[in-house]
């Protein structure tokens, strides 16, 4: 590796984390070192790197002397115990949990949206939660054409949004169910959420539940889309409500999105507004049968858009499908887009 930023990677060996080290390979940063960092258990696996066997290392505050650029995927307590530790050794942090997301001194970005917001950063940037980011993506342009009074969003969202474990439940439970074995007899323990009380299986089935039950009988994650929805826009006033289901797909989360803008526009217009827009791949054509598919946007970076019609009764409602890979544009390659951007505004510094 040539002379360029150090970037550490915290969680390497997770979903996320592993996905950051691919797009740490095809990244436009200039880099000199990458250090791989996880827990004590996971100290001493070797992952490669352009070629390079590296050896993961074990997470300690010392990690970061010499560490330019810190990306973290390794859980909230991490974060906020190790992200103040890496600013204090003069590294930026781009965090990829939900612990600094609505911390008003740590700006909450998405490239595409609002990548000013980096100008502001002490240290530690948020990186949105994955539904946040490509309803963001998608929305935006049309925001900046017509603006927007009201979002409306029902998330379809892919089991390796809840860890790597729980794509193995799923694999698990579907061929428990192609052997014939009683779903009563699957032994779910992961969804609809770790932490929660009762688990249900999600092998042909969909749980209208993400995270825990929190205020309002929403739970943490609709809650989520909601506040950075509002946080990335700066507009407190914009109407957000969110339900949030886990399907069993693998990767690839998808959203059905109704707005209402506070101008009016044609779907001819959003159509033209969104084909050239940054991040985003319109794939809108119903005679053919096109439109996005989570299955076919794995691996990609964009945000794909498609099923742009008006609403029949509300003159400025507009209904959009948004699909989009959670682990890429979703956490990991958002996590490094930051970070090229903090380059290319002269943010990042060595």
């Amino acid at each position: 590796m040539s002379n360029g930023y150090n970037v550490a990677v915290v969680g390497a060996t997770g979903a996320v984390g592993t996905k950051m080290i691919q797009m740490l390979e095809q990244t436009t940063l200039p880099l000199k070192k990458v250090v791989l960092l996880a827990s004590k258990r996971s100290a001493g696996k070797t992952l490669q790197f352009k070629g390079e066997t590296l050896t993961v290392e074990e997470l300690v505050p010392e990690s970061f002397e010499g560490i330019d650029l810190a990306l973290f995927s390794a859980g909230g307590g991490i974060s906020a115990t190790f992200a103040p530790e890496a600013v204090k050794r003069g590294a930026v942090v781009v965090d990829n949990t939900s612990h600094f997301r609505m911390d008003p001194q740590v700006p909450l970005v998405v490239p595409e949206v609002n990548k000013e917001a980096l100008k502001k950063h002490k240290g530690i940037i948020a990186n949105p939660n994955c539904s946040t980011i490509q309803m963001m993506v998608a929305l935006e342009p049309i925001r900046q054409k017509a603006g927007l009074d009201r979002i409306i969003v029902s998330t379809y969202q892919a089991v390796s949004g809840a860890g790597a474990r729980a794509v193995e439940e799923l694999k698990r439970e579907a061929q428990d169910y192609l052997n014939g074995v009683p779903a009563s007899e699957w032994q779910a323990e992961i969804l609809p959420a770790g932490a929660d009380k009762k688990h249900y299986p999600i092998a042909f089935n969909a749980l209208p539940q993400i995270d825990k039950f929190a205020e309002d009988d929403y739970t943490f994650e609709e809650w989520k889309m909601v506040n950075e929805t509002k946080k990335i826009m700066e507009d407190a006033a914009i109407k957000v409500a969110a339900t949030c289901v886990r399907i069993p797909v693998a990767s690839g989360h998808s959203e059905s999105v109704y707005i209402e803008t506070k101008e009016k526009i044609s779907v001819q217009d959003v159509r033209e507004t969104l084909a050239s827009a940054p991040g985003v791949v319109l794939e809108d054509d119903p005679s053919q049968q096109v439109y996005p598919q989570a299955i076919e946007c794995v691996d990609q970076k964009e945000t794909f858009v498609g099923r742009i019609r008006k609403d029949l009764d509300i003159e400025n409602g507009l209904h959009l499908w948004v699909v989009s890979d959670n682990l890429l544009k979703g956490a990991a390659w958002n996590s490094v887009q930051i970070a090229e951007t903090l380059h290319e505004m002269d943010l990042l510094h060595i």
